[in-house]
């Protein structure tokens, strides 16, 4: 497999799998203490990319667990959906090749911040994937070939994408694209928990540029009290942020969901906290952890027409997904 011609973004460590490797987002020594669901949303490829330069490319992977979608892209260009792939259990072999409109788009049109036209991407958002093989004369792209800055998001299955219709529908994708940044996606759904390993984790990472903690509905829903998720975050924000002061952190306080917009709602009446009460302890830790480049953003600002959720309230749509990017990529165009 001539994995070495193609670059894999988004992915910790390629790890061995029959016929080929499994592309994971964390490395399984990472993601060890952490709580069970999160260990497999970690294990779900959802903002991976195979990326390649070249005029065409034959990339084989296969979905052991269910499905995956994969969507091309030629640098910011998407590929219509007819071109749109779902993998299963059987290896299929994706065949990319560069359209002549886009191989001669005059560049000073575009953004010279994002993706050179000529970078072939192949997005994958679901269930893991085995990737078994690559063919064709392509490279991996070069650094002005791609982004200068990289966006990192962490948080609930808001961030990971679970309701966008595909994954270039994400607040974080979208904001990433607003900003002219690359983007690494480490939402985990349902299992957000704001782990000490997890803040390490992304502290000890010199990769990206500026980062989205966007925390947690998830913790509320499981259980932790108003205490317990504030000493979490405490060390989340201020570990994050303290190991690099010089790039800018925001901390984005729950978004508004069903408990918000549905008062007399009965979900809520065995939690030991309130949405309210998370809010603060964040705003809290933000204003304890007193650093120049650590900044509270309020998830209600970010979506303000709760008609951009889903009618769970919960995950916001499409609708959603672009307001809370629109919102935030100014935020954090300003910092």
């Amino acid at each position: 497999m001539s994995r070495d011609n193609v670059a894999l973004h988004n992915v910790a460590e390629p790890l061995p799998a029959d016929d080929g490797v499994r592309l994971e987002r964390l490395p399984p020594g990472v993601t060890e203490p952490f709580n069970d669901r999160s260990q497999e949303e970690y294990r779900r490829p959802d903002g991976v990319e195979i990326r390649f330069v070249g005029e065409s490319a034959e990339i084989t992977l296969s979905c052991p667990e269910g499905s995956c979608e994969a969507t091309p892209f030629w640098g910011p260009f998407q590929e219509q959906p007819g071109e749109h792939v779902t993998l299963d259990a059987e290896p299929t072999t994706v065949e990319l090749s560069l359209p002549e409109r886009v191989a001669a788009v005059d560049r000073d049109r575009l953004d010279d911040r994002y993706f050179d036209p000529t970078v072939g991407r192949l997005v994958l958002f679901g269930n893991p994937v085995v990737l078994h093989d690559v063919s064709g004369d392509v490279r991996p792209p070069e650094p002005a070939e791609r982004p200068d800055q990289t966006l990192l998001t962490y948080g609930t299955s808001i961030t990971q994408g679970a309701c966008a219709s595909r994954y270039p529908m994400t607040y974080g994708h979208q904001t990433a694209r607003l900003l002219g940044d690359d983007h690494v996606n480490l939402g985990s759904g349902g299992s957000a928990f704001c782990e000490n390993a997890l803040a390490d984790y992304v502290a000890g990472r010199d990769d990206w540029d500026r980062a989205v903690l966007a925390v947690s509905v998830n913790m509320i829903a499981a259980g932790f009290d108003a205490d317990e998720f504030g000493e979490r975050v405490r060390y989340l924000v201020d570990t994050v942020a303290g190991a690099h002061s010089d790039k800018p952190v925001a901390a984005v306080t729950l978004y508004p969901f069903f408990a918000d917009l549905c008062p007399d709602i009965s979900d809520g009446d065995e939690w030991p906290a309130t949405p309210s009460e998370y809010r603060q302890e964040l705003r809290d830790a933000v204003a304890a952890a007193d650093r120049d480049n650590l900044h509270l953003i309020e998830g209600p600002d970010l979506l303000q027409d709760p008609g951009g959720l889903s009618t769970d309230l919960l995950h916001p749509m499409d609708h959603g997904m672009t307001e809370i990017a629109h919102r935030l990529a100014d935020r954090l165009g300003e910092l």
